[in-house]
């Protein structure tokens, strides 16, 4: 048998043709080291079977995905079984958030031999080397095994072992991403698409982690509240690339939180100001509030379009509940709202709603509370984008919050069947989040002021619902929105998937 590789995207959603960054990062660490090839799920027609062919081959040695919660744990879990059912000889290495944050379970499941537990720039090429080189004395074996970071395995003794996390490295230290390896596979052209930003949307990743430590979200356990961002020059450079050969005219920042650094920022604003290119990236409220009205016009001069921000709740008893950190306020959303709407950035808000509380009464209060906050939202800038999201337990252990949600009668699966099973299926996407204080009726209440919201302020990210389409959603949804009558909105769902309405944050924006 050879060492070659596979790479492994499991497929993430319909019509999320963005380019696989976390296999090509991968791949940027192993490259012209040992062989290895891309299989994107998103675009093979049977993913399976093309990795089947590989295997079969018998050239290939490791078999490596990278899995996030959702429909991409679903895949990988399916295609991870059959590989190690067909070609036993196969080494399964997993990384990604999922396996990271569940650890204890992917390894319980005997499908996975090692999990790379955070970045592996650094880690996956020292995992390979140990595993290629002989391994007959187990003892050396596992000691060169526990010295590599950011890794989790199973010793000869049964235990699992968590090896110390590495230090974020300098980005721009690291090798370019292997996009002309990808185009061997997958010509380029196929994952830079039509969005409401432009016709040709580049997805990038700038930075790595985030400085905060929610103790909602799921990438704390992973960075620990550290953070490491390539440098303007490089993102330029990177982005120039693009410009030249494939004449790109926007981009989706996919970092966890891209305004970070407000000196990086502003240098790239600088950068690309004459380049006509729109952008789209996530950032925090009370970090964006420092940031002048002469910085923010800059930021919108050099493209920036849209920020989604993670408003989470206008309440701030229940922001200190979720260990938001920082400085953000209800009265701090409304104002940056305003700020927005001055500046002409458009403020993609996400509201957090369900969160556990002393009483029934306490937590469906909580959400009429902020039902009535994003309708205030709407006041002061219509053009906000809303994204409601219900509250889904992460596992952030030692967290208050999950002591809290623990002693409210919640659990996670124990078993990777569990978590791809219909009750779970959707639980990442914060739509169906199974938590025992959050009762059918608040449910209920949630998504008829969601479809109503959606109706009357149809989202500008799904550039097909438009003109006419707009209008008549609009009329038949805003007597609902200004009397509060949300209940049975059967018309607006109706218009809703005879246009095929696109929700952002379960299906991305939408692309062609």
């Amino acid at each position: 048998m050879s060492n070659k590789v596979i790479l492994f995207n499991p497929k993430s959603g319909n019509n999320k043709h963005r380019i696989p960054n976390s296999i090509l990062q991968v791949g940027a660490s192993i490259h012209g080291i040992y062989d290895y090839i891309l299989v994107d799920g998103n675009l093979e027609e049977k993913p399976f079977q093309k990795i089947f062919e590989y295997l079969e081959t018998g050239e290939y040695k490791y078999f490596c995905s990278t899995v996030m919660p959702g429909p991409q744990l679903k895949q990988a879990i399916s295609f991870t079984k059959r590989v190690k059912e067909q070609f036993s000889d196969i080494t399964i290495i997993w990384g990604g958030y999922f396996p990271s944050n569940q650890y204890g379970v992917c390894m319980d499941s005997h499908l996975v031999d090692y999990i790379v537990n955070g970045p592996g720039d650094v880690t996956f090429p020292s995992l390979l080397k140990v595993l290629e080189e002989d391994k007959q004395d187990e003892v050396v074996f596992e000691e060169k095994l526990s010295k590599i970071d950011n890794l989790i395995f199973r010793n000869s003794k049964g235990n699992i072992i968590r090896t110390k996390k590495e230090p974020l490295l300098d980005q721009d230290a690291l090798p370019n991403l292997p996009y002309t390896h990808l185009n061997v596979f997958y010509p380029l052209e196929n994952y830079l698409s039509k969005t409401f930003m432009g016709k040709t949307t580049l997805s990038y990743h700038s930075s790595m982690g985030c400085p905060f430590t929610c103790s909602f979200c799921g990438i704390v356990p992973v960075f620990n509240g550290r953070w490491k961002g390539k440098s303007a020059q490089g993102m330029y450079e990177d982005v120039k690339y693009f410009k030249e050969k494939y004449d790109i005219d926007a981009i989706e920042f996919h970092d966890n939180n891209f305004f970070t650094s407000k000196k990086r920022v502003l240098e790239f604003s600088k950068l690309i100001l004459h380049d006509n290119i729109k952008y789209w990236g996530e950032g925090r409220i009370d970090t964006l509030n420092k940031y002048s009205d002469e910085e923010l016009s800059l930021m919108k001069q050099a493209g920036c379009k849209m920020i989604f921000l993670g408003a989470e709740t206008g309440n701030d008893e229940v922001l200190k509940q979720m260990n938001k950190g920082g400085t953000q306020s209800g009265k701090m959303i409304k104002d940056f709202a305003l700020r927005m709407k001055n500046i002409g950035i458009i403020p993609e808000m996400s509201f957090v709603l369900g969160m556990p509380a002393d009483t029934e009464k306490q937590v469906y209060d909580q959400i009429l509370w902020d039902i009535n906050f994003i309708k205030e939202i709407k006041k002061i800038n219509p053009e906000a984008e809303i994204i409601i999201y219900l509250y889904s337990p992460t596992p952030t252990k030692g967290s208050e919050l999950y002591q809290q949600i623990l002693d409210a009668g919640f659990s996670f699966p124990e078993t990777l069947e569990e978590w791809v099973s219909p009750s779970w299926e959707k639980f990442d996407l914060r739509k169906n989040p199974l938590t025992p204080w959050l009762k059918p009726y608040m449910i209920d209440t949630i998504k008829n002021f969601e479809t109503v919201l959606n109706g009357n302020f149809p989202t500008v990210s799904d550039f097909r619902i438009h003109g006419y389409k707009k209008k008549v959603l609009s009329l038949v949804s805003n007597w609902r929105y200004k009397t509060g009558f949300y209940k049975y909105p059967y018309e607006i769902k109706a218009f809703h998937k005879i246009w095929k309405y696109r929700q952002p944050e379960i299906e991305g924006f939408y692309s062609e």
